[in-house]
């Protein structure tokens, strides 16, 4: 069984930075896509930002690329999500996901393992 813990959460004004982690135990970290996910007040679910096992390979959601930056250290069992250039539209809780494939997907309904979400407000 694979447990996730996120943190790193806050409140920031739009403009600003904050750097989501989720710390992953089990093992065999380094075998799932590991991802971000996000869910907005009466809204769905949206993927983030997922990265393949050995950290090598990307892929953003149009609302988030070329601001944010999703980082793994397989050592550490730990995947990162540095948010920059924050708008309030990203105001949302943010949890991480595991996925034990080689293929990154973005359907929440592909994810093995989920985190209980951190809260990120971004002020206007």
């Amino acid at each position: 069984q694979v447990q996730l813990v996120e943190s790193g959460g806050g409140l920031v004004q739009a403009g600003g930075s904050l750097r989501l982690s989720c710390v992953a135990s089990g093992r065999f970290f380094s075998e799932f896509v590991a991802a971000w996910f996000r869910q907005a007040p009466g809204k769905e679910r949206e993927f983030g930002a997922g990265l393949n096992g050995s950290g090598g390979t990307a892929y953003y959601a149009d609302s988030v690329k070329g601001r944010f930056a999703i980082s793994r250290d397989n050592t550490k069992n730990t995947v990162y999500l540095q948010m920059n250039s924050l708008k309030p539209e990203d105001t949302a809780i943010y949890y991480c996901a595991l996925d034990f494939t080689p293929f990154i997907r973005s359907s929440s309904r592909q994810y093995d393992y989920w985190g209980q979400g951190t809260q990120v407000t971004v002020s206007s």
